[in-house]
């Protein structure tokens, strides 16, 4: 009556294909690396005091945009191909949105500090 079904073998859509970039430890461990000299350098340097705060900071911020690099690539895997152009599309919206919420409350922030009334100005 009815045909005996067969072991479930994943069909080519669904299962890996040779295309698709796999992780090795080798990216692991470079990721890994990456990102522990990207945060020691920073810490290095306000620890240690060896840069003005005008010059640290900008380093800081500017290792802190490549950590954020090194993650996307080594270890969400974030890459230009095809398959990733939800995952990529999300990010984008969500780094607008945070621009956005963070910019937005700066202004706000600075607005409210340059409209204060005299007598709440803090005593010098």
């Amino acid at each position: 009556m009815h045909e005996p079904r067969g072991p479930l073998i994943p069909s080519p859509a669904h299962g890996p294909s040779e295309a698709t970039p796999h992780a090795t430890v080798r990216s692991y461990v470079t990721g890994f690396v990456l990102s522990v000299v990207l945060t020691a350098i920073p810490f290095v340097l306000v620890m240690s005091g060896l840069a003005p705060a005008a010059t640290t900071v900008p380093i800081c911020v500017a290792l802190g945009v490549a950590q954020i690099v090194v993650h996307l690539v080594y270890f969400l895997h974030m890459n230009t191909s095809s398959s990733q152009t939800w995952n990529t599309a999300a990010f984008v919206f969500t780094f607008v949105i945070v621009a956005i919420l963070v910019g937005g409350s700066l202004w706000v922030m600075y607005h409210m500090d340059m409209n204060m009334m005299p007598g709440m100005m803090p005593m010098e």
